[in-house]
């Protein structure tokens, strides 16, 4: 069946005034938390409010939450010009720790998005070590993806990558997929025994154009094709935001893109980041965004792929 599009009026916009919520995470008792950054984590209540919680550690950027439903949080440092290190919080405690702030010697410096297998292993990004924005974007391949092992062991298992961004497990874990930022594509890497990726490959098409040199990123015509966040539906759909668009798609078990969510106006999806799924049934979407003031939720057409603490 075709994969329905999503109005931009069936979206509800919640959380009202948090401080660049790029990811959610929703645990399996139904609590709702979105990446803030004026805290660890902030928790979106029943009502559509949000309270902040534990101390900021950095620029919360991607989160997740692990099989004792702890949130595992990557810090961007480029937007501060500080650190991207690895954190993990937990709701039920208040501990708030650093996991890792580099790896075979490297300094992290924006870590991304960090997902996690049944086995326990943190796989995230670390986009770039570029200082600012434009040098992030200018296409150099300086970014990596590393494991952190639940034995305390690290390793850099894929690099030379163009901005990698989010990553998303296939249902089997057997293939870990790569949003290149400044490739405007996804790469697919096959997942090894011992922690280890095997080489990349790109995984259905190129997404859109990146800029010319001094094009104005608000007057582009929606094409941009800026790869962000990306996660699995229950019909292995992969979507995959274009925030520069104001745009989510969908590359189909095909290999085809297909458009789930635009708005060209930017007055409610605004530069869309991250998708995830909750709910008892796993069909409330919500969207983070790098831009917008708010998070946005709607009943999505499918039931999105649990996470480990969904299972």
């Amino acid at each position: 069946m075709p994969l329905a599009p999503i109005p931009t009026a069936a979206f509800e916009k919640i959380a009202l005034g948090i401080d660049r919520p790029e990811d959610v995470v929703v645990g399996a008792d139904g609590r709702v938390f979105a990446s803030d950054h004026r805290c660890a984590v902030a928790e979106i209540l029943p009502g559509g409010a949000f309270k902040r919680m534990g101390p900021k550690g950095g620029a919360p950027n991607g989160i997740n939450m692990d099989a004792e439903g702890r949130i595992v949080i990557a810090n961007f440092g480029i937007y501060d010009r500080e650190d991207g290190p690895l954190q993990r919080f937990d709701p039920a405690s208040g501990v708030h720790e650093t996991l890792l702030s580099e790896v075979e010697g490297r300094r992290l410096t924006s870590a991304n998005y960090p997902v996690i297998d049944r086995a326990g292993n943190i796989w995230c990004a670390n986009s770039t070590h570029a200082e600012t924005w434009p040098q992030a974007l200018d296409g150099r391949a300086d970014g990596f993806i590393f494991v952190l092992r639940p034995d305390g062991s690290a390793q850099v298992v894929a690099e030379g990558l163009k901005f990698p961004n989010g990553l998303a497990l296939s249902a089997d874990e057997t293939h870990l997929f790569c949003a290149q930022t400044s490739g405007a594509d996804v790469l697919r890497f096959p997942v090894l025994d011992g922690a280890r990726l095997g080489p990349g490959e790109r995984y259905g098409p190129v997404l859109g154009r990146l800029m010319r040199p001094g094009e104005d990123v608000e007057n582009h015509g929606g094409d941009l094709g800026y790869t962000d966040g990306v996660g699995f539906d229950a019909e292995r759909n992969l979507w995959v935001c274009l925030p520069a668009a104001n745009k989510v798609v969908a590359i189909t078990p095909a290999g085809e893109a297909v458009p789930v969510i635009h708005d060209p106006s930017g007055k409610t999806v605004n530069h869309p980041t991250n998708v995830t799924w909750g709910g008892p049934d796993l069909k409330d979407l919500y969207i983070g965004s790098i831009r917008a003031d708010y998070v946005l939720k709607a009943r999505s057409p499918v039931a999105g792929q649990p996470h480990i603490h969904q299972l």
